[in-house]
């Protein structure tokens, strides 16, 4: 008789196993699917990494700034907004990623979608007063 339980407590945990197995399985590929959807990540503005070697994330607009981590290539980050800065093989823009406090060179992305300037994108009482306004014409 105890055989019996011990046999019919494995078969019910087998298959309870198995479907909660089956239904975490059934989440995650809605979840992949989802995200397979070019809207769904990452939203626009976004970058590719198109430097073969990777590409350096600064914690300032600079090379003379520390390096935080390397985006290997064809890495896809959401861009937040872009500035004038150190000019990198011509080109002297740098953005700002999304949801980080960090900083990449425009000259190794191909961006998709449209980046504001970070002045544009958070305007400030110094560029944004009457008299700011008036200044620049």
């Amino acid at each position: 008789m105890a055989a019996t339980t011990a046999c019919r407590v494995r078969i019910a945990a087998t298959a309870s196993a198995v479907l909660l197995g089956g239904s975490l399985l059934g989440a995650s590929t809605a979840q992949a699917s989802s995200s397979a959807e070019p809207s769904a990540w990452p939203q626009k503005p976004y970058g590719v990494v198109t430097a073969k070697s990777g590409l350096n994330v600064r914690q300032y607009p600079s090379t003379d700034s520390s390096v935080k981590y390397v985006l290997p290539y064809h890495a896809k980050r959401g861009l937040d907004c872009k500035i004038r800065a150190q000019i990198i093989n011509g080109n002297p823009y740098w953005y700002k990623l999304r949801d980080s406090n960090y900083w990449i060179s425009a000259r190794y992305v191909h961006n998709v979608g449209h980046v504001k300037l970070c002045k544009d994108r958070y305007p400030s009482s110094l560029t944004d007063s009457p008299k700011a306004r008036e200044a620049m014409g």
